[in-house]
């Protein structure tokens, strides 16, 4: 069992920056591919970014490509969504979760998810 809580979210302006944090629990977290996922408000979750448990192999959506940073610290148990140059459109709750295994961008293939920070980009 791992239990995820994310944090960092905010109402920000367009073109601001912020920094999304995500904290594990239970069962080594180092174990785990984690990714970024967001679901703005009448739309699907969808895959913001992933990375592999040893940082080697990492995935961008085409819509963060340049913008967003996905990184993580095994030893604080913790995944980290850096974000720049931030738009309108990426108004959302943002979720990290964590897969066993290799990520897939497909939210049901993850095993837990954590309940969301809302980031709100104002025009």
């Amino acid at each position: 069992q791992v239990q995820l809580v994310e944090s960092g979210g905010g109402l920000v302006q367009a073109g601001d920056s912020l920094r999304l944090s995500c904290t594990g629990s239970g069962r080594p977290f180092g174990t785990y591919a984690m990714a970024w996922f967001r679901q703005g408000a009448g739309k699907d979750r969808e895959i913001v970014a992933w990375i592999t448990w040893n940082s080697r192999n990492i995935y961008y959506a085409d819509f963060v490509k340049g913008r967003f940073t996905i990184s993580r610290d095994n030893d604080k148990k913790s995944v980290y969504l850096q974000m720049s140059s931030l738009k309108p459109e990426d108004t959302a709750v943002y979720f990290c979760a964590a897969v066993l295994g290799s990520p897939l961008p497909a939210p049901g293939s993850y095993d837990y998810f954590g309940q969301g920070t809302q980031v709100t980009v104002s025009s």
